[in-house]
């Protein structure tokens, strides 16, 4: 009886160091919410956005900077670079060419640092009014949400959201609040672009 005991025993012992092991693995597992939080590779650089701009190799020329409202950033001896209208790597393509003339074959990482072209104005009778990044695809209840929400007399079925295309001319899109909470009509919760304003009267 004592041997059968022990040869029980030596199979579940194997099998919690498995587990330990699985467990292991999966706690060293690099999360995702990291690489969520970073814009994606289409993201557009402008105005404000704090850049990373690193070059293997020459800590002199990597530099974390700001790009101008006038769209460009500076660099040793790649000197202005506009970026605004540029993805990462539109950009570090960009800043490679400049460095040609200078390094052999130079290594370029451009990293969106913090995001701060990309916000949305909320306006009139909301608690919290201001300007409010939009990192991640956001509606219209989002951003009123993120104001703190409508207050007592605002007139909910009236707001409204300014938006200027690319071809300059102005759109009015019209938002009933008191729908959407009721979940009718809920195709008027557009996702929200850079530069909107939204309107509550």
């Amino acid at each position: 009886a004592g041997e059968d005991s022990t040869r029980s025993a030596s199979p579940s012992v194997s099998a919690k160091k498995t587990a330990r092991k699985g467990a292991k693995t999966i706690q060293t597992a690099p999360g995702p919410s990291m690489e969520k939080a970073s814009p994606g590779s289409d993201f557009v650089i402008g105005p404000d956005d704090v850049l990373a701009v690193n070059v293997w190799k020459e800590p002199e020329i990597s530099q974390t900077v700001a790009v101008r409202p006038d769209g460009k950033i500076s660099l040793p001896l790649v000197g202005e670079v506009v970026a605004s209208g540029l993805t990462p790597k539109q950009l570090q393509h960009a800043i490679g060419q400049h460095l040609e003339e200078y390094l052999s074959d130079p290594e370029v990482t451009v990293i969106v640092h913090e995001v701060k072209s990309q916000r949305v104005v909320v306006v009139g009778e909301v608690a919290k009014p201001g300007s409010y990044a939009l990192q991640t695809p956001m509606t219209v209840l989002d951003v009123i949400a993120q104001a703190g929400g409508p207050l007592e007399y605002a007139k909910v079925k009236s707001i409204c959201i300014l938006r200027t295309g690319a071809d300059g001319r102005s759109a009015r899109l019209r938002f009933n609040y008191k729908e959407v909470i009721s979940g009718k009509n809920l195709a008027q919760n557009i996702k929200l672009e850079a530069h909107d304003t939204v309107v509550v009267p």
